[in-house]
């Protein structure tokens, strides 16, 4: 437990420990274009109609007659109202991108993420593991209908939405969101929904009671992913990249809401269960990396629906984090795998396939946001942190994170939202980087994430316990908790 407080202690004292009085100085925007001035018509020109008309986002008035006096030539020369500005319109091209995105991320967990870790696991709870990202995907669907959704993205207060839009209330066939139906922006949301818990069940693989998890991601959806997801990507969040917001964090695609936020409680999982049985003494090696090199290949292929289909939109900003995003992804892959063939003679599938979604995940934050030079740094900097994180960490601390996610999540994610404050490119994602706010995301997202967990596995611990039986780890997952195996 000392361990324990002391990890969340480290991490979150750099963010929370900054000075929180600094305030972006940019003036704000007009909010509209000045009016262009009224030019009369010619004498013999017929009266056009008054009705002003909008012409490249400036009002100006339709030709008129020549006024009769002084007084109503000033009458006439008087600056029209400024149009009012027209309602969002479906654009296809937009939807048509965001329906094919939305099923790549979709892709990322099911089967991409569940072929990863369960690759990584030893044979006899292979089928276990599978199971937890299926089932999530289906418990999440779920829980983000009802409430979830409303919870992230309904109008509420800085802390957490209301429920207007509990049960999808008010999005019909025709609702839109932008330019793409709402329909389609609750889809893509969901896939979001839906890996950030399946990515902590990589810390508590082989050991933690089916029912047990389900109780705890329902729990963790609604209190730990949902009221984050509102500060960071809803309007009226308390860490939106808006207009009038004290701490503008940048969060292009979710390296605070979703990978800080699932590595830090995937590190809480690891110290509140406990060690495997084993651990430590006898060899665990994955059973099967062809496996996790194909789900490895799927996420690197789902993460472009992740990074650049956040961009809402199918325009040059979307095929630049597309850009972005693989070539910080290749860097990484290659920086692991150099680091690790230093570090010990011999470059492994393992290595560089997590260090390929190491980079995936360090760039998520940054992606509609940097330049080739950011994705260049942030990938290099982000495989070598993490090959760290997921060995040199994880032994000087002395926790068993099965599968790596912090190490892999929390690191990376912790990494990325830094490093988008440093590499921040204005012309790119019209914001500048701010360190200060990018570090008050991270350390917030950190003690939040990390207390939060901490009382929900508590509650699950009393309600049906967390771990499964010693026996039952040695006899595997797969038949104790599902009776079938992989033959």
């Amino acid at each position: 437990m000392k361990k324990l407080l002391a990890s969340l202690a480290l991490m979150g004292a750099v963010g929370l420990a900054l000075p929180a009085l600094a305030e972006d100085a940019k003036p704000a925007a007009p909010a509209t274009a000045p009016a262009a001035p009224v030019v009369d018509a010619p004498a013999a020109a017929p009266q056009a109609p008054a009705t002003p008309a909008t012409v490249s986002g400036e009002a100006t008035s339709a030709p008129a007659t020549p006024a009769a006096s002084p007084a109503a030539a000033a009458t006439t020369a008087a600056p029209a109202p400024a149009a009012a500005p027209e309602a969002p319109k479906l654009d296809a091209g937009n939807t048509a991108w965001m329906l094919v995105a939305t099923a790549l991320v979709l892709f990322m967990t099911i089967p991409g993420l569940a072929l990863f870790y369960g690759g990584m696991v030893r044979k006899k709870n292979v089928l276990a593991t599978l199971m937890q990202s299926f089932a999530i995907a289906a418990l999440v669907t779920l829980l983000w209908t009802v409430v979830g959704y409303s919870l992230a993205f309904a109008p509420g207060n800085a802390l957490i939405g209301g429920l207007s839009k509990a049960m999808l209330n008010g999005i019909g066939v025709n609702t839109l969101s932008g330019t793409i139906p709402e329909s389609v922006f609750f889809m893509f949301q969901l896939t979001f929904a839906i890996i950030t818990p399946a990515l902590i069940t990589g810390a508590f693989a082989e050991r933690m009671k089916f029912s047990s998890m389900l109780l705890f991601m329902a729990l963790w959806s609604l209190l730990v992913y949902s009221p984050v997801a509102h500060w960071v990507w809803e309007a009226g969040g308390w860490l939106f990249n808006g207009e009038g917001a004290k701490f503008k964090v940048l969060d292009y695609a979710g390296g605070t809401v979703v990978h800080i936020n699932a590595g830090i409680a995937g590190l809480v999982c690891a110290f509140v269960l406990g060690k495997r049985v084993g651990f430590g003494r006898e060899a665990m090696p994955p059973h099967n990396l062809v496996l996790t090199l194909v789900g490895a290949s799927m996420l690197w292929v789902g993460w472009f629906g992740f990074n650049a289909g956040s961009a809402l939109a199918a325009d040059g900003r979307a095929g630049y984090a597309m850009l972005v995003t693989q070539i910080a992804s290749a860097t990484a892959a290659l920086s692991w795998m150099f680091v690790e063939w230093f570090a010990k003679g011999k470059p492994s599938v393992l290595g560089i396939a997590s260090g390929a979604v190491a980079g995936l995940v360090a760039i998520t934050p940054a992606s509609g946001f940097v330049g080739v030079g950011g994705a260049l740094a942030i990938g290099l900097i982000s495989g070598g942190v993490c090959y760290w994180g997921a060995t040199g960490l994880k032994h000087l601390l002395g926790y068993d994170d099965s599968l790596d996610a912090f190490g892999v999540h929390g690191v990376g994610g912790i990494v990325g939202a830094i490093l988008t404050g440093v590499f921040a490119v204005e012309e790119i994602g019209g914001t500048k980087g701010d360190i200060v706010a990018q570090l008050v995301g991270v350390g917030v997202t950190i003690v939040y994430s990390g207390v939060m967990t901490f009382i929900l596995l508590k509650i699950v611990d009393v309600i049906l316990g967390l771990r499964v039986a010693d026996d039952e780890q040695r006899e595997g997952l797969d038949l104790a908790l599902h009776g079938e195996r992989v033959e």
